[in-house]
């Protein structure tokens, strides 16, 4: 009875050594084995690629721009006479006409000094009523520098990776890191990690 359990044992050591070999010897194919290209299957029975490199893709920034627009400006007109000749001269005629109109004898002397002095002093004020509240509207035309957008943003990856012996490139939206899972030799998912 110890000769049968003693080669049982021996039966049973010799298999689990040669399960154990042909186990090394499937995992140094699936990782390329010497100067293969590295694939493995993952747990869930997906192939992996390996990953050779990963190029950032820049988006250019933007030189600074000009940007001009049309703008009314209202300014005051310039004014000829600052001292309101014209408005008191005028007023004090069309006063002297008015008081001249009223009574008779000395009371008409003094309606139309006091007619010219009030209708003066009335035209001096409208005026420079007139000439305060006068402006002139011109279109000019304004320009300003703008700068451009920040610095160069990065927009996209641009993934080499090789399996079974084939180096291939793909543009991704992300760094994948340093495996890609392929499905026939090209990539099956684009964001595998």
């Amino acid at each position: 009875m110890n000769r049968l359990v003693a080669s049982a044992l021996h039966v049973g050591i010799g298999a689990v050594l040669v399960l154990g070999l042909s186990a090394c010897n499937r995992d140094a194919n699936a990782d390329g084995g010497v100067g293969g290209t590295a694939q493995a299957a993952g747990q869930d029975g997906a192939k992996y690629a390996r990953v050779v490199s990963v190029t950032p893709v820049r988006e250019q920034a933007s030189a600074p721009q000009q940007v001009c627009h049309d703008e009314v400006v209202t300014q005051h007109k310039p004014v000829q006479d600052t001292h309101q000749i014209a408005g008191t001269a005028i007023g004090a005629v069309a006063g002297g006409l008015l008081g001249n109109q009223i009574g008779g004898g000395k009371g008409r002397t003094l309606a139309t000094v006091a007619g010219a002095v009030g209708g003066g002093y009335a035209g001096h004020e409208i005026q420079a009523n007139h000439q305060r509240n006068a402006t002139t509207q011109t279109t000019q035309r304004r320009c300003e520098t703008v700068p451009g957008n920040g610095g160069d943003k990065v927009v996209a990856y641009d993934v080499s990776y090789e399996y079974n012996g084939v180096t291939r490139t793909v543009r991704m939206d992300h760094d994948p890191g340093d495996k890609l899972q392929v499905q026939e030799g090209v990539v099956a998912v684009s964001d595998a990690h």
